[in-house]
């Protein structure tokens, strides 16, 4: 069994990461201002802005009750860090910033320092500069891989690339594996009702490039990231492989993007942002397409 510590699990993607993680035989704690409701999972209320914290938290016993027979702590196999401010106009732009950034960085010290070995750290689409701009804003180049070059102006994003950044740092400095994921835009399976709402206004998610990732398939981008070692520091885009339109990618290009470069080839109905990293390096494969999921009209 691996053991794994999850910040952040009780939200909306985090739920089902844990989940998915629980159903492959992990065990997990949560690490969390507020209880998962998941009889196989126990909350842990920790702040992820006060390293104190982090640290203790990081090295405490992980099972579900605390009448146990034996209650010190397991050996951890990897930290996963989820728990963040997750979008802009939630709380002012500074403490969005603040609290990612010092959240993460607490994070990352706390597991390396404390002899984890794997630390897989949530980062955003948001990277690309696209979602959260004041207006408008072309890519260089469609579609958007590990290697663009981003230049984000926002404080959600900014927040994002200073925790790859700090992820890279650390990696480099200990040895240790810390993988950031560029998490789509994360859709749970009863949301495949909104589809037909996308399908109707495609303008609605051309900000997002049109992309999305079924919540269980990020549970596996998550796992296979835990199972995958020896690489170092390294940027994975979580994405499902095509658009959330039911339009053709080149007419979305033509309409939307029409002065935009795109680079190599695309499939008919392929994702503006990569998942080919994810697929060539960690073996993903993604279950739950939503041409296969959205409801019948």
């Amino acid at each position: 069994m691996k053991r794994v510590m999850f910040t952040g699990g009780s939200g909306k993607a985090g739920r089902h990461v844990v989940q998915h993680l629980v159903d492959h035989g992990y065990q997990v704690l949560n690490l969390d201002t507020k209880p998962l409701d998941n009889p196989k999972v126990r909350t842990l209320v920790t702040d992820i802005t006060d390293s104190g914290q982090v640290f203790n938290a990081l090295s405490s016993y992980m099972g579900l009750h605390e009448f146990d027979p034996d209650l010190s702590p397991q050996p951890v196999d990897a930290v996963v860090h989820f728990a963040a401010i997750p979008r802009i106009m939630l709380v002012p732009d500074n403490e969005v910033y603040r609290i990612n950034v010092m959240g993460t960085y607490n994070v990352i010290e706390a597991a390396l320092k404390l002899g984890i070995r794997k630390v897989i750290i949530a980062s955003s689409e948001t990277t690309y500069g696209l979602v959260f701009n004041h207006g408008h804003r072309d890519p260089e180049h469609f579609p958007l891989d590990e290697t663009y070059p981003v230049d984000p102006r926002d404080s959600y994003a900014m927040s994002k690339i200073c925790n790859e950044k700090t992820a890279q740092a650390f990696a480099g400095r200990t040895g240790a594996d810390v993988y950031a994921i560029r998490i789509g835009n994360v859709v749970e399976p009863d949301e495949y009702k909104l589809f037909p709402g996308f399908f109707a206004k495609p303008d609605f998610r051309k900000r997002i490039a049109w992309s999305y990732i079924d919540a269980r398939d990020l549970g596996q981008i998550i796992r296979l990231g835990i199972e995958t070692d020896g690489l170092g520091f390294q940027i994975f885009n979580a994405v499902n492989d095509h658009t959330s339109s039911d339009l053709p990618t080149a007419e979305l290009l033509k309409r939307y993007y029409p002065n935009v470069p795109v680079r190599g080839e695309l499939g008919e109905y392929e994702g503006l942002l990569s998942n080919r990293k994810a697929k060539e390096v960690l073996g993903f494969r993604e279950a739950h397409n939503w041409r296969r999921e959205v409801p019948a009209a």
